[in-house]
């Protein structure tokens, strides 16, 4: 799933891990997320390589403006997130807050919320991300 500017890092399909109406809801806080802070935040959903970090990093160098974007990125069945920051987002999202985050996403998908989980660790992005 993506949303925001980033639209060219995966296509959302129909058979997808969201119903239609969480994709709005993803889609919906993308976009609010973006227009906040002035970063570009994306949702990626699918199969990442190994090592995940790179295939996360290579995907987040895919967006336009990489600089300022975010990227969280999931892989259900390899049980593997990341989190990738530019170099200017990574000035106002710190290492340690993309872990926080993490780990509030990694919680509520152990207990089989993928949307909910992104939305909380997005709204925590935004939160030490501030206003634009």
């Amino acid at each position: 799933m993506t949303a925001g500017n980033a639209t060219e890092v995966a296509e959302v399909t129909q058979d997808g891990p969201f119903s239609t109406k969480q994709r709005l809801r993803l889609d919906r806080a993308l976009r609010t997320a973006d227009a906040s802070t002035g970063l570009t935040f994306s949702i990626y959903v699918g199969p990442l390589g190994t090592p995940s970090r790179e295939a996360a990093q290579e995907l987040h160098a895919k967006i336009a403006n990489s600089a300022n974007a975010v990227l969280i990125a999931v892989s259900p069945q390899q049980r593997q997130l990341e989190i990738v920051t530019g170099g200017q987002a990574r000035k106002r999202i710190h290492d340690r807050d993309a872990k926080l985050a993490a780990l509030s996403m990694v919680a509520a998908f152990g207990g089989g919320d993928l949307t909910g989980g992104l939305l909380i660790g997005l709204d925590q992005l935004i939160g030490h991300a501030g206003r634009s």
